[in-house]
């Protein structure tokens, strides 16, 4: 009863709340289910076998059953069917049913047998003429089952001969039919002998060569003999004329064939074919015919969302497949635009070529002039993706040479031309092109190089009016979610204003680049001045409505980023940031035109939630309201932002006096010398010493010291008499337009050796009077304010420079007759002091005429570099200069007028309406030098 010290007889305790008995039942149960398995197991494995090896009989019987019936053939017809007559064709002669059935395009006498046979059967069709009657005899309709399955059988048994032979035969696919008695030629015209749909068994026939993936044998045919087809182009070949027979049948009203595997196509199996068009010049007019090409690229459209799944493996990484169907299908719609077409069509082939456009890497521009050239277009530069896949340079330039002039002026008209301006709301139709249009420029605009994608929209289509057209309607009968559920681009969620914005604005704007004074103002072309007022209201409120009430994060795509690949990685997001970035330029550009000539009250570009919680926000860097600040400036009122400017400077300036406040800067200036002076000694301080307290004493014409403490009054007489003689234009620095607006001189090399660290010193100058709050008298031309913003000048802005030129080019742009009549080059000739130079604005400019096409860019270019490139190396320095102390995002905040105000506070004694009113260019400035372009217009103008 005791415990005797031996704990073996110990009772043991499963602490799992489970006893010993329930562990071994569980354990039974395991070893019963494994058993279990096992036997199931063994059971399947006999069961396999058992198939298996009934298979390998069959297949050995079946083996030795076909070579008996081929020897037996070979007795009866002989080896190279030389006892073969007509009669064995017909449906009771075992001459077919015994070929068909041991037929191997493995074995070479079986390829012999089948040749033969194909030439005797055109032999036959020659002479007699009646297929069908070859075939089925008397009555087809009693024999139809019988014949069809051997004619598609037959045909079929051509094909895989010609892929199992393509090694073999490559040298033979590409001549003509009509001249080559090759194996490989005989085949092919048995084929198309047989399925001309003339014959009642055409269509089961492709069927049953459709459901057999022909077009991927083909795909390898072709792949492998691409080069002796490329060294026979203009041959119609015999494989050709296969496919255009297959490809002429599907879609045709009376067809009976089965909708196909996408996978297994003809767009994806023969369309991605790179240069196709170049082997097969006849199959393109056949495709491009309505009918077919509207069969094919409706077929694509509904799987062009996952091409990346149906599309074949790729010929080689510089061969995309993507890249080569679009280059293809865009080749064909040259072709098909000619001919009587369909608008679902357009509206299919945009859908089509939009997702494939988003799906290639971006395309170098031609190498076309300096970048000057390009007039500021609203594109993202970025480098190149390292794991982006690179293009062929053919692939590339098939693509960029289809997308033209041309096309672009066809591809809209079919789309937008047949709405005529009208009242409501948008019906579907409408919707659908206006989405398919928009959706295909949107991805055609951050893929192409721009020169001339905006050109011809700009100025040879009506797309500008017939988008304001819908987007007003929509916005009046709030009928943009209408909009969003249509483009298969967009998801159903997005808003519906942010593709036609996207298409809009930028083609808008670029347009506003070459409208003249008279067109805006007067004439109201493009639109209305009505309709800009509502523009800038519907772009307003986009804009805020992008960068302020929405939930999401603001998106924000860096420069360093390419486009396209943004594009490709978060489409909705960049199609947003695309809408913020042209939106706000064509806000700022309508801006500059009111400030020209106000039209509308400059309260309409604020945005109506600016409030003093906003604007605190705005002082903050990383704000949402911050971030509005730097892209959209002209949300917020002038006095707003001038406000944040003032206290930006005064926090900088509050920084360094704290750490400078005993490292003043004290330097003798000469009354008589006081540019030189200012030049020799302020020019060597640091950008430090810039910041803080600089103090200034005078000594007059005598050498001596003026008495006085320079506590700040000083240094503004001193930053007043420097300004007045270092822009004074005696000094030959910088010039006076008519207006008495100065801007630099483009001769200032030939007078000072110095010129360039002359501007560089006294944008730092100017830069340090509005640092230190210091008013200056000094009225700069407004585009040369532009130039300080790092912005482009346009046509609109030569007026003030220049206008006898201006109206020179006026004259051109309106000219109605021949314009190579007047002998005009892409040359200019710069006059400045007596000094002559010719320069080109195109490379090759000497010998490249200006004509009724290019006109539009001669004019670009003639006031781009009157008004950007020969003031470019003066307008770089000075800028470099003035930001040492002021940072271009402070004065990225203002327009060129307002600029003006902060730096003098009003121009003549006005203020900043009567500036607005004061800078509308009608002044009659006539320049020092002249152009050889200048006197040769006079001629026409007198």
């Amino acid at each position: 009863m005791f415990f005797s010290g031996d704990p073996s007889n110990r009772k043991r305790v499963d602490l799992g709340g489970r006893s010993s008995k329930e562990r071994d039942r569980q354990k039974l149960l395991e070893q019963t289910r494994l058993e279990r398995n096992r036997r199931l197991w063994l059971r399947q494995q006999n069961s396999a076998a058992i198939k298996i090896q009934k298979c390998f009989r069959g297949r050995k019987e079946v083996e030795a059953e076909r070579s008996r019936v081929r020897d037996k053939f070979f007795m009866s017809f002989g080896q190279c069917c030389e006892d073969v007559s007509w009669q064995c064709f017909g449906p009771d002669s075992d001459f077919l049913r015994q070929l068909l059935f041991f037929f191997n395009p493995k074995h070479a006498v079986d390829v012999s047998a089948l040749v033969g046979t194909c030439r005797l059967l055109q032999e036959f069709v020659q002479d007699n003429g009646d297929v069908v009657g070859l075939f089925a005899g008397t009555d087809y309709s009693c024999k139809r089952g019988l014949v069809d399955y051997r004619v598609k059988r037959l045909v079929y048994a051509c094909v895989l001969v010609l892929f199992e032979n393509r090694y073999q035969l490559k040298d033979q696919l590409c001549l003509a039919s009509e001249k080559s008695n090759t194996s490989a030629n005989i085949l092919l015209k048995a084929i198309i002998l047989l399925i001309d749909q003339s014959f009642p068994w055409a269509c089961n026939t492709i069927s049953y060569l459709l459901r057999r993936n022909i077009y991927s044998l083909f795909r390898e045919i072709i792949l492998t003999g691409k080069e002796n087809f490329q060294g026979s182009i203009g041959i119609v070949s015999s494989l050709e004329g296969v496919l255009v027979l297959i490809i002429s049948h599907v879609g045709m009203g009376t067809c009976r064939c089965p909708d196909v595997d996408p996978c297994w196509s003809f767009s994806s199996q023969i369309l991605t074919f790179p240069f196709l068009w170049r082997l097969f010049p006849r199959l393109k007019e056949i495709f491009a015919t309505p009918g077919l090409s509207q069969h094919y690229v409706h077929q694509m459209a509904l799987c062009v969302k996952d091409h990346t799944n149906v599309l074949p493996a790729d010929i080689s990484s510089d061969f995309p497949g993507y890249a080569c169907l679009l280059g293809n299908l865009l080749e064909a719609a040259g072709v098909a635009f000619t001919q009587p077409g369909s608008f679902d069509w357009a509206v299919d082939f945009a859908t089509v070529a939009t997702f494939l456009l988003q799906a290639i890497p971006p395309i170098q521009a031609s190498n076309q002039g300096n970048n000057d050239s390009r007039m500021g277009e609203d594109e993202i530069h970025g480098g190149d993706d390292p794991t982006e896949i690179v293009l062929n340079r053919d692939l590339e330039q098939q693509i960029s040479s289809a997308i033209d002039p041309r096309f672009l002026l066809q591809l809209t008209n079919v789309l937008l031309g047949g709405f005529s301006p009208a009242r409501g709301s948008p019906d579907d139709k409408e919707v659908a092109a206006v989405g398919a249009a928009c959706a295909f420029l949107h991805v055609t605009f951050n893929i192409l190089p721009l020169e001339r994608i905006m050109t011809v929209l700009a100025y040879r289509t009506e797309l500008v009016p017939v988008l304001w057209n819908f987007m007003k309607r929509c916005h009046e009968n709030q009928k943009w979610s209408s909009f969003s559920e249509q483009p298969a681009y967009l998801p159903a969620d997005a808003p519906g204003w942010l593709l036609p914005l996207a298409v809009f604005c930028p083609v808008h704007k670029y347009m506003l680049m070459i409208v003249d004074n008279e067109e805006f103002y007067e004439q109201e072309k493009p639109l209305s001045l009505v309709d800009i007022r509502c523009l800038i209201v519907i772009l307003r409120q986009a804009l805020w409505q992008i960068l302020w009430l929405n939930s999401a994060t603001t998106p924000n795509f860096s420069k360093s980023e390419d486009g396209a690949s943004a594009m490709k990685r978060h489409p909705i997001e960049f199609l947003q940031h695309r809408v913020c970035v042209v939106a706000s330029e064509l806000l700022s550009q309508l801006q500059d035109w009111n400030n020209r000539r106000e039209f509308t009250p400059p309260s309409d570009f604020h945005a109506d939630g600016v409030n003093d919680v906003f604007i605190s926000q705005a002082m903050t860097e990383n704000t949402r309201a911050n971030d509005i600040l730097k892209r959209a400036p002209f949300l917020v009122p002038f006095t707003s932002r001038a406000k944040i400017f003032n206290s930006q400077l005064a926090v900088l300036k509050e920084g360094n006096s704290s750490h400078g406040i005993f490292t003043r800067n004290r330097f003798k200036i000469r009354r008589d010398h006081i540019l030189e002076d200012a030049f020799n000694q302020l020019n060597a301080l640091a950008e430090e010493d810039l910041r803080g307290v600089i103090r200034i004493t005078f000594v007059n014409e005598f050498g001596v010291e003026e008495a006085g403490i320079d506590g700040g009054g000083i240094f503004k007489d001193f930053m007043e008499n420097i300004t007045r003689a270092a822009f004074d234009v005696q000094y030959g620095l910088f010039k006076e337009t008519a207006d008495h607006l100065l801007y630099p001189n483009p001769g200032s090399g030939l007078i000072h050796e110095q010129h360039l660290q002359f501007f560089h010193f006294l944008g730092t100058v100017l830069a340090k009077a509005m640092f230190e709050g210091i008013l200056v008298d000094i009225p700069f031309a407004t585009f040369f304010l532009s130039k300080l913003k790092q912005k482009y000048n346009y046509l609109n802005d030569l007026p003030s420079l220049d206008p006898e030129l201006y109206r020179h080019l006026i004259f051109l742009k309106h000219y109605k007759g021949d314009i190579s009549e007047l002998e005009l080059y892409f040359v200019i000739v710069n006059n400045e002091y007596g000094e002559q130079t010719e320069e080109e604005l195109l490379p090759g400019g000497k010998n490249i005429r200006v004509t009724n096409e290019n006109v539009i860019t001669f004019i670009h270019l003639v006031a781009n570099h009157r008004l950007n490139s020969q003031i470019r190396q003066q307008s770089s320095h000075f800028l470099r200069g003035f930001q040492q102390l002021i940072q271009k995002d402070w004065i990225d905040m203002f327009n060129e007028h307002e600029f003006q105000l902060l730096i003098s506070g009003s121009v003549d004694g006005f203020d900043i309406d009567d500036l607005r009113a004061h800078t509308n260019y009608t002044g009659g400035y006539h320049q020092v030098n002249s152009s050889a372009f200048c006197l040769y217009c006079e001629q026409f103008t007198s």
